[in-house]
């Protein structure tokens, strides 16, 4: 932890890329709430939405060929709380949290949602000292390592990543199972069950293709095995 207030700032801003105009609102960004009422809590809240914006746009307008399933689990890969607090840390951040005294002996700034609530606290509070072009231009640069990466992961079909994970797991392939079909020939919609041997959990999903269906059960169940705790790459 950096001792002198001001110094602190100087050299978290330096970190960040960026100088602020009004340095109360990075102040702010830093309290947790255990340290004050006068909380990062309220600017967590708008640079969530900030955030999102900025990676969704930028999403849009550089992979022209995504779909809006791949451009919604690009998004999602990008803002969900393990990847923020993997820049927090990338930019330090655990040393200038303002911490209430039991949150900071039981090691609260190195806590990963600590850590990515502050960094969206950061966002917004960026925003607000200037405009939303500003907050884009310094929040990809944090981001910039990550985009490679999350790239190939996305652009790998959600069957085949299921399939390649489970394979390496010494578990039996997916079986997807057709549930009914339903309407008239030219608007039918399909009905897919996706069932894993060893997994007490089935998805079901619809779609107006059967691969639709079954891409989408299959990415159901990443998301599902992702929630317990596996990494899926």
């Amino acid at each position: 932890m950096i001792d002198n207030a001001s110094d602190s700032l100087q050299t978290l801003e330096a970190i960040l890329g960026y100088s602020f105009k009004d340095i109360a609102l990075l102040e702010q960004a830093l309290v947790h709430g255990s340290a004050d009422k006068n909380c990062n809590e309220r600017l967590e809240f708008l640079g969530d939405s900030v955030l999102g914006l900025v990676i969704a746009k930028t999403v849009y307008q550089n992979y022209p060929d995504l779909t809006e399933g791949a451009m919604s689990r690009m998004r999602s890969s990008l803002v969900k709380g393990k990847q923020l607090a993997i820049i927090a840390k990338s930019l330090k951040l655990s040393q200038f949290i303002r911490l209430g005294y039991g949150e900071k002996k039981s090691g609260g700034a190195t806590k990963a949602s600590t850590l990515a609530d502050t960094l969206e606290a950061i966002v917004a509070a960026i925003f607000l000292d200037s405009d939303f072009n500003t907050t884009s231009a310094v929040v990809l640069k944090w981001y910039q390592p990550l985009w490679e990466s999350v790239q190939q992961l996305i652009q790998k079909d959600a069957k085949s990543r299921l399939q390649e994970w489970l394979q390496a797991k010494k578990y039996t392939l997916p079986k997807y199972h057709l549930c009914g079909t339903y309407g008239h020939a030219h608007e039918a919609t399909f009905e897919i069950e996706c069932v894993v041997e060893g997994f007490d959990k089935t998805i079901k999903t619809i779609d107006s293709t059967r691969r639709g269906a079954e891409q989408q059960a299959a990415q159901q169940f990443i998301d599902w095995l992702i929630e317990q705790g596996e990494v899926i790459q």
